[in-house]
């Protein structure tokens, strides 16, 4: 029997982009079907966050982003443009935002087309490996889309002029997080028990085996 997980993610969010091969793994090994729920990154769903926190805590965070990208093997440099926009220096959310909201919505479009998982490395990669700069330019986004077995154009094409129902996915998406016991992300949850981060991934799949995971055959 397929087991079904459901997974809290966000494209500005640097553990996101880390465990995403994970989740990968995890869908070619076993009989498992991750279903994605992308969600707004907490800048834009509490702005404040970032004025009430330790000022070490950004700093950190680049720290043990690149710690586990070389853990991993995998690359990591802060994104430019960074998909939410910020003053950094006064960590103040800006009231524009013209990449998170694209980035989000076409998560939603993309898992609603089956590619969700596919879509969600290519574009993470895209952003954080730091091979590529100015990443919403020229086709890097309709590249990174085609890798994943989709149409750019005609997924903006879909969402355009339905934007509100796809925030109101994404709200929905939100909403399930917050009832499942967490806020951040990435989290996988499965069976009502939220596993947070992506240094809980493997105690995901032991959850799972608990409760008749197998191998694909």
């Amino acid at each position: 029997m397929t087991l079904v997980a459901h997974l809290y993610w966000s494209f500005r969010s640097p553990y996101s982009y880390l465990g995403t091969p994970q989740y990968l793994e995890i869908v070619d090994k076993y009989d498992v079907d991750i279903k994605v729920k992308p969600v707004y990154p907490i800048a834009i769903r509490t702005p404040e966050f970032f004025t009430t926190i330790n000022p070490q805590w950004i700093a950190y965070l680049m720290r043990d982003c690149k710690r586990v990208a070389d853990y991993r093997g995998m690359t990591f440099r802060w994104p430019s443009p960074d998909p939410v926009v910020m003053d950094i220096e006064k960590r103040i959310i800006s009231d524009t935002q013209p990449y998170i909201f694209r980035l989000t919505r076409l998560g939603v479009e993309a898992a609603a087309r089956g590619k969700g998982l596919a879509f969600l490395n290519e574009i993470s990669h895209m952003i954080f490996d730091g091979k590529t700069v100015n990443w919403h330019e020229g086709n890097h986004m309709a590249d990174a889309a085609a890798r994943a077995g989709l149409d750019l154009a005609d997924m903006e094409a879909a969402i355009e002029g339905s934007e509100q129902a796809y925030d109101d996915i994404i709200a929905s998406n939100q909403a399930e997080l917050d009832a499942s016991g967490h806020w951040g992300v990435p989290t996988l949850v499965f069976d009502g028990e939220p596993f947070f981060g992506q240094d809980r991934i493997d105690m995901a799949v032991w959850r799972m085996m608990q409760n008749g995971l197998e191998v694909k055959r």
